[in-house]
């Protein structure tokens, strides 16, 4: 039974080790993209409220296959926007996240994808589309050539 639980344990633990970190603040993704000379990938989501945001969580964010890839390959910025009392982001988040989309997503679209380079210049733009991991990876690499 110990033998079970230790396994388990290490599952989980590589799994943890493997996920991508998403970054908040915007600055602190610039400074990593630079040092580590990858892309930012920033996503405009309503986590509480937008069926096609969670899908893309789901599907592609969430799966093995992206967090695996994008530890080595993105710099995962993440600018929420939700809209439940319970979800309510601190105000000093909220802020920034307005100040994000005023910039990278004036016309408001949710989900809304931007790859932007080290100094935060607009590389391309996505959305959800019903696509596997993979080929969404490719296509945000696409954008990042």
């Amino acid at each position: 039974m110990k033998k079970i639980v230790s396994l388990f344990a290490a599952i989980v633990f590589s799994i943890t080790l493997s996920a991508q970190e998403w970054q908040t603040d915007f600055e602190t993704a610039k400074q990593i993209s630079s040092e580590e000379n990858r892309p930012i990938i920033l996503v405009f989501q309503g986590s509480d409220w937008c069926a096609p945001c969670i899908k893309l969580d789901r599907e592609i964010w969430s799966t093995y296959e992206f967090k695996n890839y994008s530890k080595d390959h993105f710099v995962m910025l993440q600018a929420d926007f939700p809209r439940k009392k319970k979800n309510a982001l601190p105000d000093v988040q909220q802020q920034k996240n307005n100040q994000l989309a005023e910039k990278y997503n004036k016309q408001g679209y949710f989900p809304f994808v931007v790859v932007l380079d080290k100094e935060g210049n607009v590389l391309g733009e996505a959305g959800y589309e019903k696509t596997s991991p993979e080929a969404y990876i490719e296509k945000l690499e696409s954008f990042a050539k």
